[in-house]
């Protein structure tokens, strides 16, 4: 079978081909398997980032039932799963807090626009020349950032106000709080984080993240641990799909939130291909780019109709996908019908979901998404360890779209003087 490279350019969803290829009983069956896999992850997970997001734990459930569902679909890639992703948090918070959740979906809209024109055309390709240094270095401080706003529902704290969004105002803010510490919140947040990682490790094939929730859930409720839950903060989720609809669009709310969703299309961009990227090491196979792109956006366009937050290619659930054993785009599709059967039948049960476990969620996946040895590997060179401190530190003072600019205008000046940056792979 042919590995894609002779067809990497084409505009053409993978599931197209998959189908002129035919699809055999054999396949669907890896597929169903790999697609319930996927979704017992992605089903906390999901809420979970949304919490972080400052929105309500079903809009994540959207974003991974309908852009999902159309990242399968349309994109270029036989593996990649489309959901909400742990970098956005930061940027999704930060637009809400500025804008509201209607300026956020007219920020996603517009990043869907903007991602499949940049599909269209043909420039997703330029994506794959970001120098590794900078990925790792962007990762690395997502990953900061990330842990230090989950800091707040881990330890049950209670602020004086809103919780401030750049990383050095919050941090002085959480230390202040630190007297309100609750115990009970700080024991469900750490049992859930170490359930989480030893069952990583005794017992890899379990859905770890899903029995730490439903562990916390059941010790919470048993126990009427003080802790705060989703349903005493957002009353629940709901049992199924809101009706699309087009947000408010306004001249000024648009100019107002285009600077977000310039971010969110870079980081949509580099996050969606660099997933893609990691299949094509894990199966020896080549994605189409520019049809991932154009995926994605359309993905995007869709999870703002329905009310959703932003799509991306998931780097740990398509690896997830993969290890499970799925053949085809699929599972990929299979996983968001999975997701959405979870919304019908279990809605009721997510109010008893503590949202300090949610939060240790999120610190094992911050834990591993720092490239660890990929970091120290790349401090070892002066000019790649230079760009990765920039990208790192101006990631986590500044913002993201700032960090990977800087990161790789510094790459090319270094590249000028004949120090070349070595990208993904190399």
């Amino acid at each position: 079978m042919p590995d894609g490279r002779a067809t990497a350019h084409l505009y053409r969803p993978k599931l197209a081909t998959v189908l002129s290829e035919g699809y055999k009983l054999d396949s669907f069956r890896k597929d169903m398997l790999a697609a319930l896999t996927v979704a017992i992850v992605a089903v906390p997970l999901s809420m979970a980032i949304a919490v972080a997001s400052g929105v309500s734990p079903g809009r994540g459930l959207y974003t991974s039932i309908i852009g999902g569902f159309i990242v399968s679909a349309l994109g270029g890639s036989r593996f990649q799963i489309g959901g909400p992703a742990g970098a956005f948090i930061v940027l999704v918070a930060a637009t809400v807090a500025q804008s509201g959740i209607e300026g956020l979906l007219l920020t996603i809209l517009i990043s869907g626009l903007m991602l499949t024109l940049i599909g269209l055309s043909g420039l997703g390709s330029l994506i794959r020349h970001i120098p590794h240094a900078v990925t790792v270095g962007f990762t690395c401080g997502i990953a900061v950032t990330i842990l230090a706003s989950q800091v707040r529902d881990f330890c049950g704290l209670r602020l004086q106000g809103a919780e401030p969004g750049p990383l050095i105002p919050k941090l002085m803010a959480l230390s202040g709080a630190l007297p309100t510490i609750s115990a009970a919140a700080l024991t469900v947040g750490i049992g859930s984080t170490a359930l989480i990682f030893v069952l990583r490790r005794l017992r890899p094939g379990w859905p770890g993240m899903l029995i730490a929730v439903a562990a916390s859930s059941a010790a919470a409720a048993l126990l009427h641990l003080p802790v705060e839950t989703i349903g005493t903060r957002f009353g629940g989720i709901p049992s199924g799909l809101p009706m699309p609809q087009l947000p408010p669009v306004t001249l000024s709310l648009a100019l107002q939130v285009l600077p977000a969703a310039l971010s969110f299309t870079l980081l949509g961009g580099v996050e969606s291909l660099l997933s893609a990227k990691v299949a094509d090491g894990m199966t020896g196979r080549r994605h189409r780019s520019n049809m991932e792109l154009v995926a994605q956006g359309i993905a995007n366009i869709a999870s703002a109709l329905f009310g959703g937050i932003s799509v991306t290619g998931t780097i740990a659930r398509t690896a997830t996908n993969i290890r499970a054993g799925a053949r085809t785009p699929f599972a990929g599709m299979m996983h968001a019908v999975f997701i959405m059967v979870f919304m019908l039948v279990a809605a009721p049960l997510a109010a008893f979901v503590p949202l300090p476990a949610l939060a240790g969620i999120l610190v094992a996946v911050c834990w591993n998404m720092v490239e660890k040895e990929e970091f120290y590997c790349l401090l070892r060179r002066p000019h790649t360890a230079a760009v990765l401190l920039a990208t790192f530190g101006l990631t986590v003072a500044k913002d993201l779209t700032f960090g990977i600019l800087a990161g790789c205008l510094l790459a090319a000046a270094l590249a000028a003087f004949g120090r070349r940056m070595p990208r993904e792979g190399d």
